[in-house]
């Protein structure tokens, strides 16, 4: 090993010479098991990117709010580039999804392998890539169901390309993408740069606006060229699917729901009373689920179901902030708690400070009488 002044010397020999003395890789003997990898992403980056926009919906999930407000992004971003946008329908999809895609987008392209049918991430993560390749887009949006985000993190990998999530806005700022989201559990927005194309964004779907359709003509629709190989590594088992009553719980315009302040699971009941005569959803907080009072498809919250009814009513949820990051988008939220302080009372637009019991019973009276 030389001395530390000897490779100066021979550093500052160099620099004399116009070029510069660096220690000899550990790996300049032989290729890196990763160089065959980085040729690929580097000539995928060198693709000149236009200013396309894709869409990627999930045909199973059908044209609900989240694939309108995927779309609605998607075609005022491409409108502000100048490009296209193009939507991607993975799996087998229902008339409504390709017709609803096809009056905002202005092309849609539907890959019905059926290898598609089911969800594996594997088998829709090469596919999807090969089809964005296709398209060689500026950005690439999707929803924030689960699916969509282990998709969203997985396709910028495997582009090179640039990730970010749970946006509410996505803009163009010169050569760049801008993706505005929220922050702290939301008490701040922050704005994000995207140095890499393709953008990869997974968006807070039902809290942007949906594209209107008007004087609009309609896109063409078409399948997909593209050979899916279903051959993964991860194979899907078994499948345990829970009864569901009424809408899905991101599709409800009224929700109920209590929280850890109730309990037990007893009082869930009433306040399932409740919530027939209001003709809403029944949904609960993180403590509540983890108690195993109520099933865990009823969490909202950070690490459950992101919602955006007209009315959240919440009832003895103190408002933690992972709690407020699922909510963010409700229209209006009713509180009922009976601390003061609850941090709830700091984002609803009605409170009442007092104990549910005194409050849920003589609400769902006046309710029924009303009816």
């Amino acid at each position: 090993m030389p001395s530390s002044s000897f490779r100066k010397r021979k550093c500052s020999a160099n620099w004399s010479r116009g070029t510069r003395w660096k220690p000899r890789s550990r790996r300049s003997r032989g290729a890196s098991p990763k160089s065959s990898n980085r040729c690929r992403l580097a000539r995928f980056r060198e693709v000149c990117f236009v200013n396309d926009v894709v869409c990627c919906l999930l045909g199973s999930a059908g044209f609900d709010r989240a694939a309108q407000g995927v779309l609605g992004a998607g075609r005022r971003l491409a409108d502000s580039l100048g490009g296209k946008l193009r939507a991607i329908v993975m799996g087998p999809a229902e008339d409504a999804l390709t017709s609803g895609a096809a009056a905002v987008a202005d092309v849609v392209v539907v890959a019905a392998d059926p290898a598609l049918a089911e969800y594996n991430p594997e088998t829709c993560l090469t596919a999807l890539a090969e089809l964005v390749k296709q398209a060689e887009p500026k950005a690439v949006l999707l929803g924030n169901d689960t699916y969509s985000q282990e998709l969203a993190a997985r396709l910028a990998h495997r582009l090179g390309g640039s990730a970010a999530g749970d946006a509410v806005e996505v803009a163009a700022e010169g050569e760049q993408l801008r993706v505005t989201r929220g922050v702290y559990g939301g008490k701040a927005t922050a704005v994000i740069a995207l140095a890499r194309s393709p953008g990869v964004v997974w968006v807070r779907a039902r809290a942007i606006e949906p594209a209107s359709a008007e004087g609009r003509s309609p896109g063409t629709v078409e399948n997909a060229s593209l050979e899916v190989t279903a051959d993964p590594r991860v194979k899907v088992v078994e499948r345990h699917v829970e009864a569901k009553e009424g809408v899905r719980l991101e599709d409800a315009q009224i929700i109920v729901s209590g929280g850890r302040g109730l309990g037990g699971p007893e009082p869930f009941e009433e306040l399932k009373t409740l919530a027939d005569t209001m003709g809403a959803q029944m949904a609960a907080s993180r403590a509540a689920c983890d108690a195993g009072w109520v099933p865990p498809s009823w969490q909202v919250g950070q690490t459950g179901k992101k919602v955006a009814p007209e009315l959240y009513l919440a009832v003895a949820i103190s408002g933690a902030s992972q709690h407020i990051m699922g909510i963010a988008d409700a229209k209006v939220i009713c509180a009922i708690n009976r601390d003061a302080d609850a941090p709830i009372f700091k984002h609803c637009r009605f409170g009442i400070v007092e104990d549910y019991q005194k409050v849920v019973g003589p609400l769902r009276e006046r309710l029924s009488a009303l009816k």
